[in-house]
Order: structure tokens, then sequence, then C-alpha cells
């Protein structure tokens, strides 16, 4: 199983082009690493902090920013709304979102990337129209505590969008997606994450450039999608 998974990423990251070409940026005539590594990302993740992470520049070429779902408040769903697009997604595993009885938005997606929508959720108790920071957390929280096991605890549609996981995370997909409920597992946390493209002022998605800047300006952990596969593979950590 674990050659198999490895084969699988190695022939994936061949045929898609993905292994980076750029891993130093040059300020003040000085050479820096693009990214942060996976050991001090995770320390951060762990603690509640936001992790951005950046897929390959041949796929969407966005940075995302990336919480674990229990970690959620009021204060961080406000930031990530702010400097996103707003569109607050959460992943988590097919168990969880069978448990609470949240099919795919469409059965035959024609989505390019065939990112896994399911139905929009709002959590029904002590929240009002569920778009504020407040009610928006709250159903991310909701969606990662694992006491809460009733489908009616949620009303549907609404405005946070779950997203399904793939098993075996970012080694058979190289998504945000699996990339944020990996983080959740790697850390000890419940498999539940949330996500967000960053958006720059004017309007256009924010690229790897951009992303370190954020990173650097609002003291963020950035990491790529690549370099948490090739941390699983070095660790051996083909099953979480």
């Amino acid at each position: 199983m674990a050659q198999e998974v490895c084969q699988s990423l190695t022939n994936s990251l061949i045929k898609s082009h993905t292994i980076s070409k750029q891993t130093f940026i040059t300020t003040n005539g000085r050479a820096k690493p693009v990214f942060d590594s996976i050991e001090s990302a995770l320390k951060d993740f762990k603690e509640g902090n936001f992790v951005l992470v950046v897929d390959n520049e041949d796929r969407e070429n966005e940075g995302d920013l990336i919480i674990a779902a229990e970690k959620m408040t009021t204060e961080k769903m406000a930031f990530m709304v702010r400097y996103s697009s707003g569109l607050i997604c959460v992943p988590t595993t097919s168990s969880r979102l069978d448990q609470l009885e949240l099919p795919l938005m469409v059965p035959n997606s024609t989505d390019r990337l065939k990112t896994a929508y399911t139905i929009s959720v709002d959590y029904k108790h002590n929240t009002t129209t569920g778009i504020s920071a407040h009610d928006r957390a709250l159903t991310a929280r909701s969606l990662a505590n694992m006491k809460i096991t009733d489908p009616n605890d949620f009303t549907r549609p609404g405005h946070i969008f779950p997203l399904r996981y793939t098993e075996g995370g970012v080694l058979k997909r190289i998504g945000h997606t699996e990339a944020s409920v990996d983080l959740c597992k790697l850390t000890g946390l419940q498999p539940v994450g949330v996500i967000c493209e960053l958006v720059r002022d004017d309007g256009h998605m924010a690229r790897r450039d951009d992303c370190r800047l954020f990173a650097n300006e609002h003291g963020l952990k950035l990491i790529s999608i690549e370099d948490l596969a090739h941390y699983r593979m070095n660790n051996r950590l083909f099953e979480i």
C-alpha cells in the first residue's frame, strides 16, 4: 500500500511538472527561502494559527489561508474574510460528511480540478442569518465538534461550503482540501479544516511572491503542498 501511494505521487508529480523551479527569492541582495519548514508550520497550526499554503504554479497557483476548524474564532474568521475571496470552505472526511448527511453539491462535477463541494450549511443554534463572522466561525467549529452528530443541527443551504477530502490526502490529490485535513491529522486535531483563497487589494488572486509578502507582514508560515507531500513521504507517513 505504501509503495503504491509513493509511486502514485511520483507519477503525478512527473506528469504535472510540479517540481518547483523557484526555491529562493532575492531580498536586498540576499537569497531567502520562499517557504518555511513544514515542522515550523505544523507547530503554528497546532497552536491555532493560520498557515498560508500554495499549490503548484501550473495548477491553481494560488495561496489559501488554512486553519483548523476547531481553532476558528470570530476574530480569525473576520481576518480570513477580509483578506480572501470570502467563499469559506470547510474540508473534512467522507465519514464526517456522511454522518451529517451532506451529499455532493452535484452528482457529476465538471469542475476542472474536481473540487468536491457538498451542499452548503449553517449551524442552526446560536446563529442569525449565518453570514456574520461569528456565525460562520460557529458553523466551522460545529462541523469539527464530533459530539454534534445530528444532521438536523445544520440548515441547508447555508454560508459555509464543506469539501470532501480524498483519502490519502496530498499523496493522492495535491489540493488545498487535502492539505488542510492532512495538517489537522498531522497535529492531532479533528480532521476538519477551514480554507479560503488569498486575494490582493486589486482583486486579483495572490500568487507565490504575493503570498510570501503577506506571510511576512502578518507573521504567518508559508508552505507548499508539494513540500507537505514530501514531508509525509520522507517521514513514511503514508497513512495518517
